[in-house]
Formats: C-alpha cells, structure tokens, sequence
C-alpha cells in the first residue's frame, strides 16, 4: 500500500510540474529568459515541486472554503426571515447529495490512473483504493475548519459540526457502493466526466429543492436535517466494506478510461472534437448572403454554427426568465418580502457581475471561431494584417454581443420589474441605469474575451489550449469577478462606473488589437 501510495503521488506530482514548467514557458515575459532546455534544469524542477506539493494542500482547503463562502453561506443570506442553522444544513444537506455523484473521486479517469494501471501494470485495485482512500482523507480534513467556522456562525452546534465531514464523506461513499452493486449488476461503469440528461435533470430538481423552498419561507428543520446526515455515517461504514471487498475495479478502471486513452491522442483527440462540432454545424447548401468581404465570411459563419453559437444562449435566457417569474410569484405571494428585496436590488448590483461572468459565452464563441475558421485562414498572410484584423474584429464583436445581450437583457429587465414591483425607487434613472449597466456587463465580457483571444491566441493546430498567460488572465478575471460579490454599491453609482468603465475598456481593447494582433494573432507551435 505504502509503495503505491508514493507511485501515485510520484506519478501526480511529475506531470503536474511538467504543466507548470510548460505554463511558466507561455508567459511572454518569462519565455525569453527560460532557456529551451527548461525541463532539464533542476532548481526549476524544484521549485516546480514546491509549488505541486503546496497546491496539493491548498486544493483541500481552498476549494471547500469558497463552496462554503458562496454556495452554502453566500446565498443562504438572501434567506433572512428563515433561521440561519436551518437554511444552512438544508443546502448543505442537498448539495452534498448532489456532490455525491458529481464528485465520486471514484469514477473519475485520469491521467495518473491512465500511466498507473495502463501503461505500467499496477495493480488495479491497490492503486484504486489507495487514491480513494486518501481523497476521502482529504474531504473529512479539507471540510473540518470549515463545518466548524461556518456551522458554529450559523448556530449549528459544535459536536454536529464536528461529526458533518463524516457525513459528507458517508454519503459519497454509499453513493459509490450503489454504483458498484450496480455494475455488478448490469455490467455498465458510471463515469462522473459524461452525465447523462437524466443527471443532468436530476441536477437541476435538487438545485431547485435546495434554494427555491428557502426562498418562500420553507427549509427542512434543523432536527430532520441532523438525522438525515448522522444516517450517511453508518451507510458510509457498511459501504466502506463493499469498496474494499470490490474485486473487479480492473475491468471498470479499464471502461473508464476508454475515452481518455483517444482523448490523450492529440490527433485522434482533434478528430474527435470536430466530429462533436460538425454534427451541430448545418450543411444545408442553400444557406448563403449577400454580404460582401469579412462581412459575407462573418455571415456564413453565424448562420452554419446558429447552433453551437445560440442553443446554450437560449436556454439560459429560458432559465433567466423562469427565475425573474418565479421572484414575481414570491413577491406577489409574500408582500412582506418586499422591503428586503428592494434593498438587495437597490444595492447588489456589483453581485450579478459574477453571474454575468459566468452565463457568458465568451470562451465558446472564440474556440468555435478558431475550430471552425481561423484554424485555416490563420495560414494565409492577409488574413494579419492590421487592418483586416480590426475589421474583423468589431463584426465579431457585434456578433459575440448580440449573443450575450439576450440574457443580459431578460436580467437587467427583470431587475428592473422586480425593483418597481417592490415599492420602486425615488430616482426613475435607476431604472435606466439598471438595464443599460448589465448590457455594459455583457458587453465587456464579449470585448474580453474576443480580446485575450486576439491577443494571446491560445490554441494550437490541434485545437489544445497551450498558453499560460491565457489562463493566467482567465484565473485572474474569475477572482477579480468573485471579489465584486462582496461588494455593495448603489444601483447609480455601481452603473454609471461600468458604462464608463466598458466605454473606455472598448477603446483601449481597439488599440491594442489593432496595434499588437498582427504579431500576436497566429497558430501555436
């Protein structure tokens, strides 16, 4: 067990520090002063390791504490007329059934298992239950600091708050003990990394049982909550044993990985991808325009990948205006909510930043665009010149707008209803601002985007994402976005400072297209 365990650890930590050798090499700043021999260089591979053993620790904590910090406790506080430790054990309660199947640490494939038990034989099932053992190490250490800190600020007494990582990690592993009876079963593996539309349902119903209820007064008693995560400890126990008596984790590791066997194969990998996109890209001939230049090629563009471009916009805009009807009905049905929801619209503005960020689609608009056709016109010279590129650039940006815009719309809109079916405000320019500042959101995530896309183009010939400053940016904006979360801003001055900001933003990104996309705009080695 203990040689397996420092396999898998060995096994981890060296193409982890291989990924951050790599990404360090991406950083344009860092690129001339590493030399080309980097992965030979052992003060580098030290420090690389440092930073791998160090984020193997962060990674148990930091994650846990900004699921609390968001999840759990960061929404819970809309539900303030409920008490505190009943709201935050009925969404922990119900997040963590979903957690259970999402996140099994058991049927996830990855590389390390791939190297592990493919390519050098080890045996399946010690290696699969040492990496299982430890994660769920980790859970009941990464959860302890936080059910305390969090539960105890919520009321939750301290001996439950001690005892809830054993019941969360109860829950995962009854949840893994199913499966396998399951497989034995049926003969068919479950793999956490393809949910079928009916998880993906389920999904969604225990996400509506988790923060709809709580939102017209109702969440599970404290009591009933207790008793239902003090049962996953003995269910946990009696799984544990059919986890460690499982024989055949060979043949199931083996139809996980499957998939990931291809999916390592650059080549076989690109294939893949185009084939998933050229099933959603419409081949009826017909479709043409009478457009002249990039905007005829624009054009094409948009009407052939109407799907990949617009299928998740429109769903999520249908989710968008379900949640705005739904906060109408509970406004209409609890009068005397009224006054606390003015008050979150009036000064919350800052928040929907985050959700702005996070219904965008940015990332899916650039990666179709290179997939589909800079990925071949990036061969030909005129396609970088700066003028050609700027032109270019504003129409995909007006496109990758209107994308955008439709949500952003249904929620500026339906802000704007639910503050004047609250009691309204003094000043009617709110109103205005409201709509016109989430449009603003919208269109500085698209300009973004399109942007760092521009600039740093990060994909290769084979369609992988190879640049670390991309995803430095990236991480940079996520956190940038999260910290706005926790700031509180009335509606006039929050507004006007994004249009000014997206205003100037719109100019300055212009510039440096204009200036730096012709050297920058190009296929990756």
């Amino acid at each position: 067990m203990n040689k397996t365990l420092k396999i898998s650890f060995s096994l981890k930590n060296t193409y982890r520090v291989n990924g951050i050798l790599f990404s360090l090499k991406q950083i344009p700043l860092l690129k001339r002063l590493l030399p080309s021999t980097l992965y030979k260089v052992k003060g580098l591979k030290i420090v690389a390791n440092i930073i791998s053993v160090l984020w193997e620790f962060v990674s148990a904590f930091l994650g846990k504490f900004l699921y609390f910090f968001t999840m759990v406790c960061g929404i819970g506080i809309l539900y303030k007329e409920l008490p505190e430790n009943e709201v935050f054990l009925h969404i922990l309660l119900f997040l963590t059934v979903i957690g259970s199947f999402v996140n099994t640490h058991l049927f996830n494939p990855t590389k390390d298992k791939y190297y592990a038990m493919i390519l050098m034989k080890i045996d399946a099932r010690e290696y699969t239950l040492v990496n299982y053992i430890y994660s769920i190490l980790k859970i009941v250490i990464g959860f302890l600091p936080f059910t305390i800190l969090f539960g105890m600020d919520r009321g939750v007494p301290l001996w439950f708050c001690l005892l809830l990582p054993l019941c969360i990690a109860g829950m995962k592993l009854t949840y893994a003990a199913i499966t396998l009876w399951d497989y034995e079963k049926r003969g068919f593996g479950y793999n956490e990394n393809k949910l079928s539309k009916y998880v993906w349902g389920c999904i969604a119903l225990l996400l509506g049982i988790t923060y709809a209820p709580p939102a017209f007064g109702f969440a599970l008693p404290e009591m009933v909550s207790m008793i239902l995560f003090l049962v996953c400890i003995p269910l946990g126990a009696i799984s544990l044993k059919k986890v460690l008596t499982f024989r055949d984790y060979y043949a199931i590791n083996k139809e996980l990985l499957a998939g990931l066997t291809n999916q390592m194969d650059s080549t076989v990998a690109t294939q893949l991808v185009k084939q998933a996109n050229e099933k959603k890209i419409s081949t009826d001939t017909s479709i043409t325009s009478n457009r002249k230049g990039f905007e005829y090629l624009n054009d094409l563009f948009i009407k052939r990948h109407k799907k990949i471009l617009w299928n998740s916009t429109k769903k999520i805009s249908y989710v968008c205006v379900c949640l705005v009807a739904a906060v109408l009905v509970g406004i209409y049905l609890l009068p005397e909510e009224k006054s606390a929801i003015n008050k979150i619209v009036m000064t919350w503005l800052p928040y929907f930043v985050f959700i702005m960020y996070a219904i965008n689609r940015g990332t899916n608009f650039t990666q179709a665009l290179f997939m589909n056709c800079d990925h071949s016109l990036l061969t030909y010279s005129f396609y970088k010149q700066p003028n050609f590129i700027l032109r270019l650039f504003q129409i995909r940006l007006r496109e990758i707008m209107k994308i955008n815009a439709v949500p952003a719309l249904v929620i500026g809109v339906g802000l704007a209803l639910i503050l004047f079916a609250t009691g309204g405000t003094d000043n009617p320019l709110n109103y205005v601002v409201l709509i016109v500042s989430v449009l603003c959101m919208s269109l500085f995530f698209s300009i973004h985007y399109l942007t760092i896309y521009y600039l740093l183009q990060p994909y290769n010939a084979g369609t992988e994402l190879k640049s670390g400053t991309y995803r430095i940016v990236l991480t940079v904006t996520y956190f940038v976005c999260f910290a706005l979360m926790q700031l509180r801003m009335p509606i006039m001055i929050f507004g006007v400072m994004t249009i000014m900001f997206c205003v100037l933003y719109s100019i300055v990104a212009s510039i440096l297209v204009y200036r730096l996309a012709p050297k920058t705009f190009r296929i990756r080695t």
